[in-house]
């Protein structure tokens, strides 16, 4: 429960953050452009805080949690008297209709620029994009790579850390091939080629590092205990924090991913766990219990082990001054968008599953994870979805941003509004199009639970 409390707590501040920006663009370019807004809301339904401000507003924190929006005085929609007829938003140029519509999504991407520069300036731990192992039969294995070797680029874009590696390989999926430049221990450099046409993964399972066949160099996972979940399999078979796993059915494990490995395969089968404890040797019986994820059934323990930190020759931090953070900030978000928009992209012709598409419960649940981690991890969560909230208002919708916006470049180039007839067939197409989609992120969401 308290999980669950905290991923809420998480969710409800970025998400009230991100909205209050998104709708204060709206609000700051109304204003600017000398439209009267009657209220300023966060959230939707009935107000639990609402004050009126000396400027004519209304500013209003509602209780549904799940959006905002900024009510102009506009005389499609209400009568407005003659002497506020120039302060109505349809009474104004259809280029100051467009900033006015634009400045929302925009709002979202400055965001991202501020988050990640606040981001760089803290400074962001980090570690070295190393090799550990390479996996036999792996597509990073067919291309040569091998155990020791650090990636410094993937096709032409450097790389430093094994964040901006995955970030560079999702944009390579449905590609044929990729190209990585790396160094030996040696420090020689190489070029190889992977080949990427057998190259799947399902994100809820694994990472694009690990199905590529790339084991970082990381913390160290040893075969002590640290935890064991309560009421769980391995409490039930009476593990204990500090014991030292030894063998499975007689067979020596030689690290952690082999005993993860050997009880996902074994779900509701009992296995003899040798374990050491204070010095002495005991045998155990340990059934894993079933649990279905997605497409497959995994046995699962309930087991945590201790530790060991990375090495100190493969830690970094990199921050940069506040002058020098701005441009990595807009470097970042850039690369976020384009990412975002490459992934849309394959998202609609079929590279990518819909299956990945996520609603709010995965978005909690990301929020609660990058905050539990610290200001620097909840500081890139938080730009992650602000440049995804952005690009979001900025589809072709009518009932979002870009749609309204797309009826104004119409507006534009023709010289007349586009008739309020057609555009409330948009409307209802785009609303129709849009519970659909929030309908499939939201099963996805369950899906995962």
């Amino acid at each position: 429960m308290g999980g669950i409390l905290w991923n809420l707590g998480a969710f409800i501040v970025a998400l009230g953050i991100l909205v209050a920006v998104h709708e204060y663009g709206h609000f700051w370019v109304a204003r600017r452009n000398g439209v009267k807004v009657e209220r300023f809301s966060i959230g939707f339904g009935k107000a639990i805080w609402r004050r009126m401000g000396k400027d004519g507003t209304e500013y209003v924190v509602a209780m549904i949690p799940l959006g905002g929006y900024v009510k102009m005085l506009d005389g499609r929609v209400d009568q407005v008297p003659t002497h506020l007829q120039d302060q109505a938003f349809n009474n104004k140029s259809v280029w100051a209709r467009m900033a006015i519509v634009v400045a929302g999504p925009m709002a979202n991407f400055a965001f991202a620029v501020f988050a990640f520069w606040l981001m760089f300036l803290i400074g962001v731990p980090a570690v070295k994009p190393v090799l550990n192992e390479v996996t036999m039969a792996s597509p990073a294995a067919e291309g040569g790579l091998a155990p020791g070797m650090e990636i410094l680029a993937i096709d032409g874009k450097p790389v430093r850390t094994w964040e901006e590696v995955n970030f560079a390989l999702i944009g390579r999926l449905g590609d044929d091939e990729t190209r990585f430049e790396v160094a030996d221990s040696n420090g020689q450099r190489s070029q190889v080629r992977i080949p990427l046409t057998e190259w799947q993964f399902d994100p809820d399972e694994t990472s694009p590092i690990t199905a590529l066949g790339l084991v970082p160099v990381g913390p160290e996972l040893t075969l002590t205990v640290a935890q064991v979940v309560d009421n769980g399999p391995a409490a039930a078979a009476g593990v204990q924090p500090g014991d030292t796993l030894r063998a499975i059915n007689g067979e020596p494990l030689a690290d952690w991913r082999q005993l993860v490995t050997l009880i996902q395969a074994s779900p509701e089968t009992s296995m003899e766990l040798e374990v050491t404890r204070a010095g002495q040797s005991l045998s155990l019986t340990l059934t894993p219990e079933r649990r279905e994820s997605r497409d497959r059934v995994i046995g699962y323990a309930g087991l945590a082990p201790e530790v060991l930190p990375v090495t100190e020759a493969y830690r970094f931090e990199y921050r940069y001054g506040p002058l020098a953070a701005i441009g990595a900030g807009i470097d970042r978000t850039w690369d976020l968008t384009a990412l975002t928009f490459q992934m849309l992209g394959k998202l609609l012709t079929g590279i990518v599953s819909v299956d990945n598409l996520s609603g709010p419960i995965s978005i909690a649940k990301g929020a609660g994870i990058s905050a539990d981690y610290g200001l620097v991890y909840f500081l890139s969560f938080m730009a992650l979805i602000s440049v995804n909230l952005g690009i979001i208002n900025l589809l072709p919708l009518p009932v979002l941003d870009g749609g309204h916006l797309l009826f104004y470049v119409i507006e534009a180039v023709t010289g007349r509004p586009v008739p309020e007839k057609i555009q409330e067939i948009g409307f209802k197409i785009g609303a129709a199009l849009l519970i659909m989609l929030m309908g499939l992120a939201l099963f996805n969401d369950f899906a995962r639970l």
